[in-house]
């Protein structure tokens, strides 16, 4: 019988393995896509169609969290969920470089709303 390797047998297995077969394959994808978009003009047809269907998954993923939400989510009423992607829609669209203040505006009226019709 062989032994085994002892990084490959020890605590760290785990996380080699998740650096090994989920990190490395989608790193080396971006860093190609690094590559190739380096010769690219931000106004250029290909780039705007990969915007198009960067956003058209987003809002994707976005209809189908609101219409059948998964886990935890599907406790917040749908009145709630609205309400809440509403929010943060008008945050983003008063001033586009704010991302992170319309998530934190959308995730307080969700869990603000959760919270209300709980204890109602």
């Amino acid at each position: 019988m062989t032994q085994p390797i002892a990084l490959l047998d020890g605590p760290l297995w785990p996380y080699l393995a998740l650096m090994l077969f989920a990190v490395l394959p989608t790193e080396i994808w971006r860093w190609l896509a690094v590559g190739f978009a380096r010769g690219l003009s931000n106004d250029s047809p290909l780039l705007e169609w990969v915007r198009a269907v960067a956003t058209a998954l987003l809002a994707g993923i976005v209809a189908k969290l609101m219409v059948s939400p998964p886990g935890a989510l599907a406790a917040a009423p749908a009145l709630v969920r609205v309400a809440a992607l509403a929010a943060a829609s008008v945050v983003m669209l008063l001033d586009r470089r704010r991302m992170m203040l319309a998530v934190l505006v959308g995730e307080a009226i969700l869990i603000g709303g959760v919270w209300l019709f709980a204890a109602g």
